[in-house]
């Protein structure tokens, strides 16, 4: 995995495994979440492996909703018979009660024959149960593995479109700059007249009153700092892009920048081009925030 490598939340891998009687299947998959959530199911008998699976899944991913499956297949171990005696004693006591009645004593083959008296019974020896178990955790961690790995395939799929969505922020705001309503001999005949409305409507308002109105007008008719801002986050999106480990939250802080700035924009924008400019600058960032919820 590179440097320029994000990771997806997204992924799914399996691995599969024997030793002995025993065969087994791991599947782990992951969906986007705000922090980690591992959550593991084991087959019965094999909860002592839930721990161990749990750490190491930990180990491996910062974010996500991380679920693995143990699934096991039949043993095929050597079985031996077992007599039930509590059914058996249930059995001849009853059987005594009908003796007692005047039936027949029943035989003994006729005994054996009732279900559940005699049971099969696999023989499990302890050492061996320990080794799968040792051998099971190795093949997790193939599974987790993979997981990464589909992650990180995930991550590589989805950095072009984000760069995509940064490249259409970098253009919008080059059109914004560009257009009419943003250039200073439009910016400064719009002051003059609002400046003249002001002065026409507040006759008798003292003069620090009128510069503090002034001002305001002025401000909101400038758009350049938010544009600066907007050049800078994708500036700085495109450094988080570049570097290695869990990067998803705070581009998603950055989404939050951006989609301020746009807002700004758009409340600010006094012609139809810069406005259009502003929603097509709140669609795209709205487009790169989805995305970047995939991201851990």
């Amino acid at each position: 995995m590179t440097a320029s490598t994000i990771i997806s939340m997204t992924g799914f891998a399996r691995a599969e495994g024997s030793h002995g009687p025993y065969a087994w299947t791991w599947e782990a998959r992951s969906v986007n979440a705000r922090a980690l959530d591992v959550r593991i199911r084991v087959a019965g008998g094999f909860d002592r492996l839930e721990p161990a699976a749990r750490a190491a899944a930990a180990e491996r991913f910062k974010r996500g909703n991380i679920n693995v499956a143990l699934v096991l297949q039949a043993a095929d171990r050597p079985l031996r018979m077992r007599i039930n005696r509590e059914l058996l004693d249930d059995v001849l006591r009853v059987a005594a009660e009908l003796e007692g009645a005047g039936a027949a004593k029943p035989r003994l083959d006729a005994l054996l024959a009732v279900r559940g008296i005699i049971e099969p019974v696999e023989e499990e020896d302890e050492a061996e149960r320990e080794a799968a178990e040792a051998a099971m955790l190795t093949v997790l961690g193939q599974a987790l593995d993979g997981l990464a790995a589909a992650r990180a395939e995930e991550g590589g799929r989805l950095l072009p479109v984000l760069t995509g969505h940064l490249d259409r922020i970098e253009e919008l705001v080059a059109a914004a700059r560009a257009s009419a309503g943003a250039q200073p001999q439009a910016l400064a005949e719009r002051l003059r007249t609002q400046v003249a409305e002001l002065l026409q409507a507040s006759a008798g308002l003292p003069e620090e009153r009128l510069a503090q109105e002034a001002a305001l007008i002025a401000a909101k008719a400038d758009i350049r700092e938010e544009l600066d801002r907007l050049s800078a986050h994708v500036a700085q999106a495109r450094e988080m892009l570049a570097a290695a480990g869990a990067v998803g939250r705070r581009l998603d802080f950055l989404c939050q920048e951006f989609n301020r700035e746009a807002n700004t924009l758009c409340s600010k924008a006094a012609d139809v081009d810069l406005t259009r400019i502003g929603l097509d600058l709140k669609a795209t960032v709205e487009q790169l925030r989805e995305q970047i919820q995939n991201i851990e």
